[in-house]
């Protein structure tokens, strides 16, 4: 498959079917804290990320998912020394399993949150986003608009800064100047976001923004039959999938022991609600090809 975007899940359906769609798997990803239901999510944001833009683009975005990961589950040990099975003691602070598991699912969960934003930036274009809110809250729409665009940007700035700064470093470096470069890019890529966002503003003051209560939109959507149909049964398997959610996190704790997690039946609907992206894009490719 191409390293670019071909396609977008739901691309044949009205704006509301992806928005509710994105509404109740971010819910899902954001509220469910448990083990399995943040890895059915991570599993089901990777594989639609490597659908649309490529293997080689997703498998490259581990080299900053991973660390983020470590940090935080090595973080969390530091201000949270609380479960009951101790490892070992830093200095004279106890690091505990619960606590380290704990903070690997929390960094889990925030990937998983930001790879659901990166696909709804694609599943949402911004004439969609308009379409959808641009007459009712024009101001809103374009703020989802520009935070769905704003991670993928940030990220391949975040390359660019960093392919900048290796092409103009020695190739031996020690830890300490590793990580300088990387609080220094962390600098350029913050003052970049701001001069960005002042730019944005500019422009759109310049273009008129707000200078007519309604807006119109160059691409119209028609809500059909079947997009009536889609969006009920979304909302009937969206809801079962909170339900089973909730429940398999209601039944499960990290601490004071963490919970042992066992077969269940309920993890196949969220699992094929994760994967339902993927799996309209397999069979829209298979249809066409």
């Amino acid at each position: 498959m191409s390293e670019s975007v071909r396609h977008a899940a739901f691309d044949t359906a009205h704006p509301v079917v992806p928005a509710v769609y994105l509404v109740l798997t971010l819910g899902m990803t954001m509220f469910c804290l448990q083990p399995v239901l943040i890895l059915l999510s991570l599993a089901g944001a990777f594989l639609y990320g490597a659908r649309t833009v490529g293997w080689r683009r997703c498998v490259g975005s581990l080299r900053w998912q991973l660390p983020v990961v470590l940090l935080i589950a090595g973080l969390n040990p530091l201000f949270s020394a609380s479960g009951s099975t101790e490892l070992f003691r830093l200095g004279g602070c106890s690091v505990y399993a619960e606590s380290l598991c704990f903070g690997a699912a929390m960094g889990g969960l925030f990937i998983a949150s930001v790879l659901w934003f990166q696909a709804g930036s694609r599943m949402l274009s911004f004439d969609r986003v308009m379409a959808l809110l641009g007459n009712a809250m024009p101001t809103t729409a374009l703020m989802v608009s520009m935070c769905m665009r704003l991670i993928p940007r940030f990220v391949r700035q975040g390359r660019t800064i960093l392919a900048v700064q290796r092409a103009s470093q020695p190739r031996e470096m020690t830890a300490a100047e590793r990580l300088r470069g990387r609080l220094r890019a962390s600098s350029v890529l913050m003052g970049w976001t701001m001069e960005d966002s002042l730019e944005t503003a500019d422009a759109m003051r310049a273009r008129g923004w707000e200078a007519r209560v309604r807006r119109s939109t160059y691409t119209r959507f028609r809500f059909t039959a079947r997009d009536g149909l889609s969006l009920a049964a979304l909302l009937v398997a969206g809801t079962v999938c909170c339900l089973l959610g909730y429940a398999a996190t209601a039944q499960f704790s990290f601490y004071p022991r963490m919970s042992q997690l066992l077969a269940w039946w309920g993890y196949a609907p969220i699992a094929l609600w994760m994967l339902l992206p993927t799996l309209l894009l397999v069979r829209a490719e298979r249809r066409f090809s």
